[in-house]
């Protein structure tokens, strides 16, 4: 029996296991998947630290791509070998939100088994995946699958949430984005290449303050600093920051959002660092919209890798390989990664 190595999450409070799996064989409408990288997202965190509310160990890994290996039967319109990108939140595949690819917002999410892969099902930290529908992928044309694994959720999220907010992103419009890291430093790059609007970028840490500046970004602003606000109004000046994305959401970058924006204008929190936006009258300012984006549509991917392939984005990924998974998870922790790091099976 053909083995493989996978990086998978045990229960909550432990760190992931390399362990040893057979090769898994697709079964009738499955896709079985030769992965070429597995990025390493912050959420991942969370899931070591508390689990998905579903028991059971899975190979972690939900940023994934590589090449079709084998096909179950009834699966047509692909062949072996071809490079993809696997869309990450796998819904029901049935009802109103699933029918037109927006399976990030399945309406059946709390009782079907698992969120998808490294979500409950076995992901693509690992040699090979298992993709139970062939509806679930993308293809990647000529781009390096290992290198835009990251695409499917460090820019796909930011591009779900920058995308329902264009209309606010006006030539005299200002953009925030708290967080350079892994959606951060995507975001800037979506942001040049869909809007005209001012970018203001916020983060603790000056190289990636730096690296927002080479992204394109107007202005930057240590967000650690007391007098971080004042420095943004003075930016904007009366009307205010029109969209704050915030890929952080601790906190203190919530409370800046709400302290910064303007009326009628839009704080987006994706980031799940426990903050709270709390609301009294006229506090966030009349006419801000609330979100809470979570990932993104599967033509919304489509869309992502388009612009990848068009050479308007692309990842800063950091390769490992995958037999360093726990230490690569260890300095995510410490924040020592920048933009993207990827395993390599």
């Amino acid at each position: 029996m053909k083995t493989m190595k996978a990086v998978q999450f045990i229960e909550a409070g432990r760190p992931p296991e390399i362990v040893d799996l057979p090769v898994p064989a697709p079964g009738p409408g499955e896709v079985l998947i030769r992965v070429a990288g597995a990025g390493v997202c912050h959420s991942d965190l969370h899931v070591l630290d508390h689990g998905i509310g579903r028991p059971g160990q899975f190979t972690l890994g939900h940023e994934n791509a590589g090449w079709i290996a084998a096909l179950g039967e009834g699966v047509s319109g692909w062949k072996e070998g071809d490079p993809v990108a696997v869309y990450g939140p796998w819904g029901c595949g049935t009802c109103h939100s699933c029918s037109t690819s927006a399976e990030n917002y399945c309406e059946r999410h709390a009782s079907i088994p698992s969120m998808g892969g490294g979500l409950g099902s076995d992901g693509g930290m690992a040699g090979y995946m298992i993709v139970p529908s062939a509806r679930l992928l993308v293809p990647l044309g000529d781009l390096d699958p290992a290198k835009t694994a990251p695409l499917s959720d460090a820019a796909l999220t930011p591009y779900h949430a920058i995308k329902a907010a264009l209309p606010l992103m006006t030539p005299d419009a200002t953009v925030l984005v708290l967080g350079i890291g892994g959606l951060g430093h995507m975001a800037l790059q979506i942001l040049r290449a869909l809007t005209p609007a001012r970018v203001i970028a916020g983060d603790i840490d000056a190289a990636r303050l730096e690296h927002a500046r080479e992204l394109g970004a107007t202005y930057t602003v240590n967000t650690g600093e007391k007098t971080a606000a004042e420095e943004i109004r003075d930016i904007t000046g009366p009307r205010g920051v029109t969209v704050a994305l915030d890929f952080v959401g601790a906190q203190p970058t919530i409370d800046l959002s709400a302290s910064v924006v303007g009326r009628n204008s839009r704080i987006a929190v994706v980031g799940l660092a426990g903050g709270v936006l709390h609301y009294a009258a006229n506090n966030p300012p009349y006419g801000t919209q609330v979100s809470v984006p979570y990932w993104g549509s599967r033509t919304e991917l489509m869309e992502v890798i388009a612009l990848a392939q068009t050479g308007k984005i692309a990842a800063q990924v950091e390769t490992f390989p995958l037999e360093q998974a726990v230490n690569v998870y260890e300095r995510l922790r410490e924040g020592k990664i920048h933009g993207r790091a990827v395993l390599i099976p």
